[in-house]
């Protein structure tokens, strides 16, 4: 791809000042417990202005930035800044609206995506960090036409205040706002900001950190590559994962998460020394809570409403789909209300994630914990600005990280894209296992 110009950058406050009585945003423990990052996003749209009118270019900027102004006034925490690691203040600094061009034509990248590439297309640095935390934007928007008439657009929102249903909600609410007319009207804003610290509470933190997660020195060394699982082939999955006494009719991303787990545990165990015992392999799931709380919680309330749920998998086990898959149901099944409730009594859930990181430390005794976040059924191909687009041709998730598999829908709405992190010599182990061989295309070009 070819070098991305800025051309402007500024501010959009919400179109209606937040009132003094809601000035205050406090952050619940889930919020506490993210890593200092942001969550990037990018949709893909084909061309919407084939013949390079500029007054059509200038009418969508318009468009954008009037109905991002709109949704601020109910996501109004986005468009504040950090008071301290507890609270934002809402106080109506606004978020940051990048407009870009792209030298080239999106078919350049949209024929093999590199991660490289598609952080050039988003507001900030993913992993970017502010000496001063008041000085952070919570929100960036970057919009980039490219010269065949294609726009894509990168959304970067702080991880502390925003898990992916955030995301989700986000810019279904703010591309509806863009349609305008009735669409507007019927949206259900209610619950956006709702008060999660009583659930949930804050608390000290004081020599806990995830900064682990974004390490620079390991960023470096992370390797993130993009897998493709067609429907068909995901049926075969499901089917061959079904003849086992573990699990029955796995679903789609059960059957996914398994084959990746499963090929993620051979590739390490390759590089390891024999250990007596060996080492735990442990996976970790990110679960949304809204709908598994009891009373369940609004579906559009913001935050990271998110908890961890961990499966394991013995060393001396050899690696079994069935039985991986299994295990990932289980801990999964585990997440509901009474059982939720009982777990964060009494500051629970953060002695059972400091005890977990302790773990984590103790090579002897874990070895190999990886990460799965599932965006899959959030309706992020359903984003339409109303500009005669309809609905993105692609949509990619942008995230580096080590030891994480971000599942996303792809576009047909039955395959499944994996965007999977670690580090060089994991991943050439990885790429060569027989289920990855067999289930997944590495990397193929994006139909426009």
């Amino acid at each position: 791809m070819s070098a991305v110009k800025i051309i402007s950058r500024e501010t959009i406050k919400p179109s209606s000042p937040t009132p003094d009585h809601l000035r205050n945003y406090n952050l619940c423990l889930l919020d506490q417990l993210c890593p200092p990052m942001y969550s990037p996003i990018v949709f893909f749209y084909s061309a919407i202005n084939p013949n390079k009118e500029i007054s059509n270019e200038k009418s969508h900027l318009h468009l954008l930035k009037k109905s991002l102004s709109e949704t601020l006034t109910h996501f109004y925490p986005f468009a504040g800044r950090f008071k301290d690691s507890f609270t934002i203040d809402c106080n109506d600094d606004g978020a940051v609206f990048v407009e870009a061009h792209v030298h080239g034509d999106m078919s350049a990248i949209l024929k093999q995506p590199e991660i490289d590439q598609l952080e050039q297309l988003l507001p900030f640095n993913t992993h970017q960090k502010k000496e001063k935390l008041n000085e952070l934007a919570i929100l960036g928007v970057q919009v980039n036409h490219f010269e065949c008439g294609g726009v894509a657009i990168g959304v970067s929102i702080w991880h502390s205040i925003a898990d992916a249903a955030t995301l989700a909600s986000f810019v279904k609410i703010w591309s509806t706002f863009a349609r305008g007319g009735g669409a507007a009207e019927k949206i259900d804003v209610s619950g956006v900001v709702f008060d999660c610290t009583s659930l949930f509470p804050p608390q000290d933190l004081s020599g806990f950190t995830t900064g682990e997660y974004i390490n620079k020195d390991l960023l470096a060394k992370i390797v993130t590559k993009r897998f493709f699982f067609d429907g068909s082939k995901i049926a075969a999955i499901r089917e061959k994962i079904s003849d086992g006494p573990c699990l029955d009719q796995p679903t789609s991303v059960e059957a996914v998460s398994a084959l990746i787990w499963g090929a993620f545990i051979a590739s390490i165990s390759a590089q390891e020394d024999h250990q007596n015992p060996p080492p735990l392999h442990v996976a970790v799931n990110l679960v949304n809570l809204r709908k598994r709380m009891n009373p369940p919680l609004p579906e559009h309330c913001l935050g990271n409403i998110i908890q961890m749920t961990i499966a394991a998998w013995p060393g001396e086990m050899p690696v079994d789909y069935n039985g991986l898959a299994g295990r990932l149901r289980e801990s999964i099944q585990m997440m509901k209300g009474d059982y939720l409730r009982k777990l964060h009594e009494n500051g629970g859930y953060l002695n059972f994630i400091k005890q977990a990181g302790e773990m984590h430390g103790n090579s002897s005794s874990m070895k190999g914990v990886f990460s799965f976040s599932s965006w899959c059924r959030f309706p992020f191909y359903e984003t339409d600005f109303g500009w005669g687009l309809n609905k993105p041709i692609w949509v990619a998730s942008a995230m580096r990280l080590d030891k994480l598999a971000i599942l996303v829908d792809a576009s047909d709405g039955h395959g499944i894209e994996a965007w999977v992190g670690m580090t060089k010599d994991e991943m050439l182990k990885f790429e060569q296992d027989p289920g990855i061989l067999a289930f997944a295309s590495s990397n193929p070009t994006i139909s426009a």
